[in-house]
């Protein structure tokens, strides 16, 4: 395994949080494209065809190598390209990354959990230089049909940080060797590679077609570890988008109307 940069960080904020990597002479943190906040003067960008990370030369400098790497965040649903920052001063420089939503930024070291993660799709925000990330693939298909997040997640593997983003509030649970979590299918951000994840049918019809909560659950069965969030992006996206379609169907002028806006409000912080 490579050995990944030892980074230094700060998170700042609560509900809309960035975090800030400090970095020494040389030391580099690997983002997805567009995370950037800000950054010193020394720091070095550099876009890389692939996952960014800085395996052996036979395996990653090679074409077929960037190709594979490349190829993997495309069946993720992500872009083809990573930006490494790298501090080239003498002093210690820092980057900052921004989180696309509201909710937390997850600060994970690998090597707590034997050097691997699985999260969904999306999850990832940075990491230090020389983590990896490929792909996941669900064992069972009732898994990978229903489970949320499809077939294909993101696997991180290394010995070093890297740090998530989900929305919402963000909880952490432990589950002792054949202890069973029953959860929503998007509220999983993370979890350790031992966790058995698979679906299962919510209750009877009525339950599943009426409750509010859909025909399947997520179930985690452990030893390990698993993350979840509170609120989902695609949970939040299907509020505001009800919201506009409401007032879209009522024909509203754009003059605003006191009424119709605390109608909209209510749709979109309604309860499921």
């Amino acid at each position: 395994m490579i050995s990944s940069h030892e980074i230094d960080y700060k998170l700042y904020g609560d509900d809309m949080q960035f975090v800030e990597i400090e970095l020494d002479q040389n030391e580099s943190v690997v983002a997805e494209a567009g995370a950037m906040m800000y950054m010193d003067q020394k720091i070095e960008m550099d876009t890389v065809f692939g996952d960014g990370s800085s395996s052996s030369k036979s395996k990653q400098n090679g074409l077929m190598g960037k190709l594979m790497g490349a190829g993997k965040r495309l069946l993720t649903g992500e872009s083809l390209f990573m930006t490494i920052f790298t501090n080239r001063g003498y002093d210690k420089s820092h980057v900052a990354f921004g989180a696309p939503y509201p909710g937390k930024i997850i600060p994970i070291n690998l090597v707590d959990y034997n050097g691997t993660l699985i999260c969904q799709k999306d999850a990832f925000l940075c990491a230090a230089k020389g983590i990896s990330i490929g792909i996941h693939f669900q064992k069972k298909i009732g898994a990978g049909f229903f489970g949320g997040e499809g077939f294909i997640m993101q696997k991180l593997e290394g010995n070093g940080l890297a740090f998530l983003h989900a929305g919402g509030t963000i909880i952490k649970k432990d589950l002792e060797h054949g202890e069973t979590l029953k959860l929503d299918t998007g509220c999983l951000v993370a979890l350790t590679e031992n966790i058995n994840y698979d679906v299962a049918f919510a209750g009877d019809i009525k339950s599943g077609l009426f409750g509010g909560e859909g025909l399947f659950l997520a179930t985690l069965t452990g030893p390990g570890s698993v993350w979840l969030q509170s609120l989902p992006f695609s949970r939040m996206a299907d509020r505001i988008y009800s919201a506009a379609k409401g007032r879209s169907n009522k024909g509203e002028s754009n003059s605003i109307n006191p009424l119709s806006e605390l109608s909209g409000l209510g749709n979109l912080f309604g309860r499921d």
